[in-house]
């Protein structure tokens, strides 16, 4: 698959690289820093490459959007039309100190932005996890159980090809429904980061769920 990166940050990055390790053709994009995006290319490999958020989205069959919620209308912007895009949101509404959510528990930052490029197909996955485990997880890919990693949205297609992104970096895909699911999914992400950064144990934190 072809992959666009908008925003390669912590998560953005990471996962870009080890979409492309496994054989995905990615383009980074949107840092303050040009170098960085190269330096991602070539620490992902070959099928990697720098760009702007134009570059990454244009000729995508997925979309990762891995900004800060303050940034999205930039991004966007910049991007361009998403129409008929496979979007994976892992963003988490955050206010500016990423302390509190700042959309209410009637909606979410997902369905907020599916609100705002509804000609794209939105699904939210990869941000109930902190961004440290994604490396050990993928190493140990292997093994068995693999960690879960729940994944919400309406369309059946896009949710298809987000499971494979899900196991391709090593984790047990969860359908958790409709887009809507991500109202519980995104306090959910917050009751990882508490568990990550503070406690002192350390932020590679994982999580599984087992029906008996």
């Amino acid at each position: 698959m072809r992959i666009g990166i908008l925003g390669s940050g912590l998560i953005g990055a990471k996962l870009g690289v080890l979409f492309a390790r496994v054989g995905h053709d990615v383009t980074f994009s949107y840092s303050r820093n040009a170098r960085k995006l190269e330096s991602l290319a070539r620490d992902a490999g070959p099928r990697a490459r720098g760009g702007t958020p134009h570059d990454a989205a244009r000729n995508a069959d997925v979309v990762l959007l891995a900004v800060h919620w303050s940034q999205l209308n930039d991004v966007l912007e910049q991007a361009g039309s998403l129409a008929g895009k496979n979007v994976i949101t892992c963003m988490v509404p955050l206010n500016e100190a990423n302390t509190q959510l700042v959309v209410p528990n009637t909606s979410s930052g997902a369905e907020r932005l599916a609100e705002i490029i509804p000609e794209a197909k939105v699904v939210c996955a990869f941000n109930t996890v902190p961004s440290e485990a994604l490396f050990g997880v993928f190493e140990r890919r292997s093994i068995t159980p693999r960690p879960s990693l729940v994944y919400c949205g309406d369309d059946a297609q896009s949710k298809d090809i987000t499971v494979e992104l899900i196991r391709d970096v090593g984790f047990d895909p969860v359908d958790a429904g409709p887009l809507r699911t991500a109202r519980y999914m995104e306090p959910f992400a917050m009751l990882g980061a508490q568990l990550a950064y503070g406690g002192a144990a350390g932020p590679e934190l994982t999580y599984r769920f087992e029906w008996l």
